[in-house]
């Protein structure tokens, strides 16, 4: 995997330093053919299941790719940095926040392409076609298994009860996926409601907001709180791990999919879509229907223990093993256009 990497390993990610080389520029004693293309990626996806992917893409067409990894506003910075000096090609980012800062930004192109859409359900893809999911993950409640199940406890809504008070550990208001899910929330019902919702769980809390969504499973399972959201592929990853204490965290928690007699489960997306500038747009075009290719999506299951967004492929055992459930079906460019009202009603809640 060194040569996917060794374009701009050298290189600096500071937005100043890096202006100048682009990915061709640096990679051009590969042992690749320097006439069998290139594809270059910017991407806020950190996985080593990705990166075989890419290796997959390469040996199957004999296009190079080129990644370079970051945070997702760093790359949509450097975008709007480079404009149509950008050597990208992709950018592929977590959470449907943050397609939705890029779209806001203006770095995607339009991509309408009747393959993509074929495998792309609507509600997880960009309106305009400006950008595609990939993959899934839902947002649960999660449950100290040792104290059962919290009686009555069976949507997102019901973790404003009193009933719960003192038991509710949370991420910041900051994180993104806290964001979204609000959003979410604002979108269904309003953001009266959406208010209420804060500051019920506010007064809720446990302790303070703090960690992410691995040290709230790792509290809970410890019975420093008795419930809080994590996000699916976190909890598959401990159900697959052959770390004993990962798996003695997942053996002590349960989870809830809430609102299955309403809206559904929240999920979220990580996708990406074609740049504005796209110097290689045929190429990154087929690295876009590789990417959504059924077994290709099945790998991704396999990788990071995510839900595919192609309905074709199948899920991997400890994803499948979490149990069925009804995904709420909201389009979630929804999570975007409310981002700024959820972050507004998180700070009147006092949600730090």
């Amino acid at each position: 995997m060194a040569h996917l990497k060794s374009a701009w390993l050298a290189l600096c990610f500071g937005l100043a330093a890096c202006g100048g080389s682009s990915p061709d520029e640096t990679t051009e004693t590969s042992a690749t053919p320097a006439n069998a293309g290139v594809v270059n990626v910017y991407s806020a996806r950190h996985y080593d299941s990705d990166h075989a992917l890419y290796e997959q893409f390469e040996a199957e067409t004999g296009i190079r790719v080129n990644l370079l990894e970051g945070e997702s506003e760093q790359l949509i910075q450097r975008l709007v940095n480079e404009a149509e000096f950008s050597p990208a090609d992709i950018l592929i980012t977590v959470d449907a926040g943050r397609l939705f800062r890029a779209v806001e930004a203006d770095v995607f192109q339009p991509l309408d392409d009747e393959l993509l859409q074929s495998r792309v359900p609507d509600y997880v893809r960009d309106p305009n076609n400006l950008w595609y999911g990939f993959t899934k993950r839902a947002r649960v409640i999660v449950y100290n298994k040792s104290e059962g199940a919290p009686e009555g406890l069976t949507t997102y809504e019901d973790l404003a009860y009193p009933a719960y008070q003192g038991e509710v550990c949370m991420r910041s208001s900051s994180n993104i996926y806290n964001i979204s899910l609000l959003a979410s929330i604002v979108e269904r019902d309003g953001e009266e409601a959406a208010q209420e919702w804060a500051e019920g769980v506010v007064e809720n809390f446990a302790r303070p907001p703090q960690g992410n969504d691995t040290s709230i499973l790792q509290s809970i399972a410890a019975g420093e709180c008795g419930i809080g959201l994590a996000n699916t592929y976190y909890i598959a990853r401990f159900a697959a791990s052959d770390n004993p204490d990962l798996r003695a965290v997942y053996d002590n928690i349960g989870i809830i999919f809430p609102n299955q007699d309403g809206a559904g489960t929240h999920v979220n997306v990580s996708g990406g879509g074609l740049t504005q500038y796209a110097p290689n747009r045929e190429n990154a075009i087929e690295l876009l229907h590789f990417l959504t290719r059924e077994d290709v999506q099945t790998a991704f299951s396999a990788g990071n223990n995510e839900y595919p967004v192609n309905l074709e492929a199948e899920l991997a055992p400890q994803v499948s093993g979490l149990g069925d459930f009804r995904e709420d079906d909201l389009q979630v460019t929804a999570l975007g256009t409310n981002q700024a009202t959820a972050v507004r009603v998180f700070d009147r809640a006092g949600w730090r």
